[in-house]
C-alpha cells in the first residue's frame, strides 16, 4: 500500500464557458475500472443531448489502469488532456468526465486541448483534491492507572486516535503514521514501563491534516 496518495474528496462538478461553449467538468474518486466505466456512463445519460462527454481515468498505485476518451472530438484533443492534468497534478484512482455543449465558434485544436484541460481542473476543483495517508492501528491495553498519563503524552505527540474501550483494563487505539508504526510502538512499551498489552491492527487512510 502506498504511504500517501493524491486524489479527490467526493464526486463533484464545475462548469466554465469557453467562446459560448459551455464545459461541465465532473470528477469522481474510483477504486475499480468498473465504477469509472459506470460513472461515465451516467454523465453520459444525465447529458444525453450535450455535443461530447470526453473523459479519462487512472487507477491503481503505480497508475496500471489508464484510458482517454475522446468521444468525437479530433484525435487526441480531449481525452489526453484531461489524462494528462490527471497526471500533472498526481492524482490517483480518479475518474473526470468533461462534458461539452457546442456554442457555435470554432475552437480549433489548440482550443479544445485547452478548453478540456480547463475542464478537467474544473472538475477536480469542483470534487476538491485530498492526500491520503497510511496510519496503522495500533491497540495499547494498560490498567486504568495509566489512562490520564497516556492520553497527556499522545496529545502532546499529537497523535491521531479512535475510540477508547473500557473493560475491565482500558484499550486506546493510536493512529500512527504506518511508516512510524515500529517507532510508536517503542515508545509506548517505554513509556508504559513494558505493562501494556500492545498489538497492531488495520492499516487504514486517513486525510492529510483532518
Amino acid at each position: 500500500m502506498l504511504e500517501r496518495y493524491k486524489t479527490v474528496r467526493q464526486f463533484g462538478s464545475k462548469e466554465i464557458v469557453i467562446k459560448k461553449s459551455r464545459f461541465i467538468g465532473y470528477a469522481k474518486p474510483v477504486k475499480t475500472e468498473a465504477e469509472a466505466l459506470e460513472f461515465i456512463e451516467e454523465i453520459k445519460k444525465k447529458h444525453w443531448n450535450a455535443t461530447h462527454n470526453c473523459s479519462a481515468y487512472m487507477i491503481g498505485e503505480r497508475d496500471e489502469i489508464q484510458k482517454a476518451s475522446d468521444d468525437g472530438e479530433p484525435s487526441g484533443t480531449a481525452g489526453k488532456p484531461i489524462l494528462e492534468v490527471m497526471k500533472n497534478q498526481g492524482l490517483k484512482d480518479v475518474a473526470i468526465v468533461v462534458t461539452r455543449y457546442f456554442g457555435g465558434i470554432m475552437l480549433g485544436a489548440g482550443g479544445l486541448i485547452r478548453a478540456y484541460t480547463d475542464g478537467a481542473v474544473a472538475a477536480i476543483e469542483g470534487a476538491e483534491a485530498i492526500v491520503n495517508v497510511l496510519h496503522q492501528q495500533v491497540f495499547v491495553e494498560v490498567d486504568y492507572t495509566w489512562l490520564g498519563k497516556l492520553e497527556n503524552e499522545l496529545r502532546n505527540r499529537d497523535t491521531r486516535m479512535g475510540d477508547t474501550t473500557f473493560t475491565d483494563k482500558v484499550t486506546l487505539v493510536c493512529l500512527p503514521v504506518a511508516s512510524q508504526s515500529e517507532s510508536f510502538m517503542a515508545w509506548m512499551t517505554d513509556l508504559t514501563q513494558g505493562q501494556a498489552a500492545i498489538r497492531k491492527g488495520d492499516l487504514v487512510y486517513y486525510i492529510e491534516g483532518q
